[in-house]
């Protein structure tokens, strides 16, 4: 319960950096303990995280990136419990079994699916051929099923993993299962295999010939009597990872912790990439999935010294939804790096890049890994040279060196050359330990660099509205004068579509010396689609909330895409938010950002309309009216007769002063204005409508006030909520 630090820590801390230093005196050591310290050195830490590419460090060229999002919604899980129940688990091992798995079965959520598996010499199955739903009565009769579990019988490893591999094959085959949930088997012994086929070599085979790369095997050791590197193989074979339990220490804690770690995968087919010509040597840089409270750590060597920047990617999977998440990382950054000079961080020993060491360890762990996965012994061999190499060269303790200790002084001398049997026990035991591989070659120079397109048909600034009509080669603007907190329908057109896009003023005092009285902008849009499943995304300047039954947050200033079945979000850092619906509908909300605003200026959104071929002939909102209607623009002589001009008229009636516009029977009199879109980047000119769109819009300024952001009034003039 004591939560200060041991004796002799020193924790030295930056906004970026921290590093722990525990060297305990021979006087503090006994402090701690009479006869010496023996137990865990236990360092909790967590970093800001949201869904971004996540943290990348820089330094002497090499580079580490740390990825841990959360608040993602947790994905569907598909879990078979594989139960040792042979006759050398009686006693309390099993007792502390049961009462992890009580609470495990507790823990699990609507959404997943389970099944039990108990196995001595003989595999018993809670529920035949299926993997049944989390409901209160399955949940209850499972507890009953464990509870009934007693110790009998050898040990048939091979069987009972080739009946949960089996059942759980045959159920993603035969079931419509959500894409994006994971399946894994959480397998448990206490011994080796006695009953069946008990060849560790032919179990690995025919485990790995049974799975199929469908999902991840999990395994779990309690003991001194158990196969431990049968079941760290198998897992490492199988994307999964092992633990090892002592039989005194507390296993029903340890195995709760650790289904606590595997039990709310976030993201699945996790992929981190960066440009081939800039990286060499990067480590493992995909995962198959990715569990809250993990984290996903990879590093490599730059071999492009003279650019200024690394470009950095990460693909993954959510729920029903697709993640494109990218940025480009200052390589020139040794302030922020560098722990020279920071107390705390200085140790005088010259080690100071801590990036390569953290590329180092990284890559001795997947060069022991490789060498226990591998059967060929000339590869063994050659993985352990440079795992030995790279460790003597680093200072690290494996498996295939030895760390002497001074008597005198008590100093350590750097480790060195020992062989002794293999194991990768301790070896990166609390990073992301799924084991996945390297990805094919990713990103190429030159990718990515498409530009968005925008048509002028808009609503933006104070606002200013445009409407373009390509067939009658001219264009149409006006202005809104709302009140703060107003609410304007921009598309309505939810009972065809299913769209509807709402926009939320925010004000602003108006400039001196102008005619108006205060100044709004678009603060929130807000888009709703309700074909062929309901979906909203509400936009401000700073970030994006996705909700299609599952919430997402996305910040405005990473740059990411997120695509689900009908619906995609790309973001552009601090730039743009571009919405496609059913590739049909395409809207792009531009950010603008003040970095130093006038009183008189807000941050706010501008939204354009880039795709309209989705939407219905009857659509409607102060934009949507005018998509699939023309207008007319007539010349107004003096005898008041009118004279429609045709598209080569255009420029001569620019020099009328007034001129007048046809729109659904309407008159509505205009005059010749320019004014700037995109950011101000271009000028658009075109023929502007007075007082709020007087006579333009069908019906007045105040019909297109909606009550809510998620109103989705299904015809002018009324309310509906989605």
């Amino acid at each position: 319960g004591d939560v200060s630090p041991p004796p002799s820590t020193v924790i030295g801390h930056t906004k970026t950096l921290a590093k722990v230093t525990f060297n305990p005196s021979v006087v503090e050591q006994t402090r701690i303990a009479r006869n010496g310290i023996l137990g865990d050195f236990i360092i909790r830490y967590d970093v800001n995280r949201e869904l971004s590419v996540g943290d990348v460090q820089i330094l002497n060229g090499y580079f580490v990136h740390y990825f841990a999002p959360t608040d993602l919604p947790p994905l569907p899980k598909n879990v078979v419990f594989v139960l040792d129940s042979s006759a050398s688990m009686v006693g309390t091992k099993l007792k502390q079994t049961k009462e992890a798995l009580f609470t495990i079965l507790q823990d699990l959520r609507p959404e997943d699916h389970f099944n039990i598996i108990g196995f001595s010499n003989r595999i018993k199955v809670w529920q035949q051929d299926r993997l049944v739903p989390v409901t209160p009565n399955n949940i209850r009769d499972a507890k009953k099923y464990i509870h009934n579990m007693s110790p009998t019988g050898g040990t048939n490893i091979n069987g009972a993993l080739q009946t949960g591999a089996k059942l759980l094959n045959d159920y993603i085959a035969q079931n419509d299962i959500d894409a994006r949930s994971v399946s894994l088997i959480i397998f448990l012994t206490d011994g080796r295999p006695t009953v069946g086929e008990t060849q560790s070599s032919k179990i690995l085979t025919n485990t790995k010939d049974a799975i199929r790369d469908k999902f991840c095997l999990f395994t779990i050791g309690i003991g001194n009597d158990v196969d431990h590197k049968l079941l760290e193989r198998m897992a490492l074979e199988n994307c999964g990872m092992t633990r090892l339990f002592q039989e005194d220490e507390d296993a029903a804690s340890h195995l709760k912790g650790f289904y606590d770690e595997i039990g709310t995968p976030l993201l699945s087919d996790i992929r981190v990439d960066y440009p081939e010509d800039d990286v060499e040597q990067v480590t493992q840089n995909f995962f198959p999935n990715y569990f809250n409270g993990s984290e996903i750590i990879i590093a490599g060597k730059l071999i492009n010294r003279t650019s200024d920047k690394l470009h950095v990617e990460v693909t993954a999977s959510n729920s029903k939804k697709y993640i494109l998440l990218k940025t480009d990382v200052a390589i020139d950054l040794p302030s922020r790096n560098d722990i020279r000079g920071v107390p705390g961080l200085e140790d005088g020993k010259g080690d100071n890049n801590y990036i390569e060491r953290a590329w180092s360890y990284l890559t001795i762990k997947e060069l022991l890994n490789s060498r226990l996965k591998s059967d060929d012994i000339q590869e063994k061999d050659n993985l352990m040279e440079k795992a030995k190499s790279m460790a003597l060269a680093y200072n690290f303790v494996t498996p295939f060196t030895v760390l002497k200790m001074k008597e005198a002084g008590l100093h350590s001398e750097p480790p060195q050359e020992e062989l002794i049997s293999p194991s990768t026990d301790g070896i990166g035991e609390k990073v992301q330990s799924l084991q996945g591989h390297k990805a094919p070659p990713g990103i190429r120079r030159g990718q990515d660099k498409q530009r968005i397109k925008i048509s002028k048909t808009s609503a933006d600034g104070d606002p200013h509205f445009v409407i373009d009509f390509p067939s009658s080669k001219f264009s149409v603007c006006f202005n809104i004068d709302g009140e703060p907190g107003d609410i304007l329908r921009l598309v309505s057109d939810h009972k065809e579509s299913g769209v509807t896009v709402n926009g939320q003023l925010i004000g602003a005092p108006a400039p001196p010396n102008g005619h108006k009285k205060h100044r709004t902008y678009f603060s929130t849009i807000t888009i709703l689609s309700n074909k062929p499943e309901r979906s909203y995304l509400e936009i401000t300047p700073r970030r994006v909330i996705l909700d299609d039954g599952e919430r997402l947050v996305l910040s405005c200033g990473r740059s990411a895409v997120v695509r689900s079945r009908s619906l995609e979000v790309s973001i552009s850092a601090f730039s743009n938010i571009t919405v496609t619906i059913r590739d049909s509908i395409s809207f792009v909300i531009l950010i603008h950002h003040y970095k130093k605003p006038a009183p008189y200026q807000r941050n706010h959104l501008g939204f354009y309309i880039s795709n309209s071929k989705g939407l219905s002939s009857d659509s409607h909102g102060l934009l949507g009216q005018f998509l699939n209607h023309e207008v007319k623009l007539l010349q107004e002589s003096l005898n008041t007769s009118h004279l429609e001009a045709g598209q080569n008229q255009t420029e001569a009636l620019k020099a009328n002063p007034t001129n007048t516009l046809k729109v659904k029977g309407r008159l509505v009199p205009v005059v010749w204005k320019q004014r700037r879109i995109y950011n101000g980047q271009q000028e658009v000119s075109c023929w502007f409508a007075k007082n709020n769109a007087d006579k333009l819009i069908d019906g007045s300024y105040k019909d297109y006030l909606a009550s809510h952001p998620f109103d989705t009034g299904t015809s002018f003039g009324t309310i509906n909520s989605l």
